[in-house]
C-alpha cells in the first residue's frame, strides 16, 4: 500500500477509471451479441441493433477503449453480416 498522499489518491482513480472502463466493454459486449443474435434470426428490428453496436463500438473508441483498428474490423464485421 502506498504512503505518500499523491499515491494513494492515484490508487483510488486508477480503480475508478478501472470500473468505468470494465462497464463500458460489457455494455459493448452485450450489444454486440445482442446485434449478431439479431442478424442471426433475421429480426425485423436487425437495423436498428446494428445501428446501436456500431454506435457503442465508436463511442468505445472515441473514449480510448478500444483500438481504432479493432473497432473498424469490429464495425466492418457486423456490417458484413447485416447485408
Amino acid at each position: 500500500m502506498a504512503n505518500i498522499k499523491s499515491a494513494k489518491k492515484r490508487i483510488l482513480v486508477l480503480e475508478k477509471k478501472a470500473a468505468q472502463n470494465k462497464a463500458i466493454k460489457t455494455n459493448l459486449k452485450t450489444v454486440l451479441k445482442q446485434a449478431h443474435v439479431a442478424i442471426a434470426n433475421n429480426a425485423e428490428n436487425k437495423t436498428e441493433m446494428v445501428q446501436l453496436a456500431v454506435k457503442k463500438i465508436d463511442q468505445a473508441c472515441a473514449k480510448g477503449i478500444l483500438h481504432k483498428n479493432s473497432a473498424a474490423r469490429k464495425k466492418a464485421t457486423i456490417c458484413n453480416l447485416a447485408k
